[in-house]
């Protein structure tokens, strides 16, 4: 089992113990690649199936799961429509917990580059709830939200908003 990880990750510990040359060092740079290895696979992925997100705007929820991504295969990514359930919201919300719901995907953890070469990305992955023409449940939307949702035909959305990122 070390060798298909110590195959799969970067050799980063062998040039400090690889002299040595006994088992011991072996076993050493092996763990020490495998830490490395399950370092790298905590990357920022799409948003896909089953992942919470936070709800960023005054609509009643507070966490929804995402049931399905509109539109790729891979998942959604910043100005995606999703699909997403209800996982907790206030009592005295629109919507109430177990509804199914669309929701526009407003932060996400993975990076998105931009046309001037610089890159956006967030520390959470957020979404604002919309009804399925596209108009926002809320009347606020709290929290950044980056200038790409113009291009997705998401204006309302940014109108709402306190900061534009």
């Amino acid at each position: 089992m070390a060798g298909f990880f110590a195959s799969k990750c970067s050799r980063v510990g062998r040039s400090l113990l690889g002299g040595l040359g006994n088992n011991l060092s072996a076993s050493v740079s092996t763990q020490h690649e495998m830490t490395h290895c399950n370092f790298l696979s905590q990357l920022r992925t799409f948003i896909q199936m089953r992942t919470v997100l936070k709800v960023v705007d005054n609509s009643g929820a507070k966490k929804v799961m995402c049931i399905q991504a509109l539109k790729g295969k891979k998942g959604a990514r910043l100005g995606d429509t999703i699909i997403a359930s209800v996982k907790e919201a206030y009592p005295n919300g629109k919507v109430k917990k177990g509804k199914v719901v669309y929701g526009v995907v407003v932060r996400a953890a993975m990076q998105k580059g931009r046309c001037d070469g610089s890159e956006v990305k967030f520390d959470d992955n957020a979404v604002v709830l919309v009804d399925k023409q596209g108009q926002p449940i809320g009347t606020r939307v709290f929290g950044p939200v980056p200038h790409e949702l113009r291009q997705k035909k998401h204006v309302k959305i940014l109108s709402l908003a306190g900061h534009i990122a």
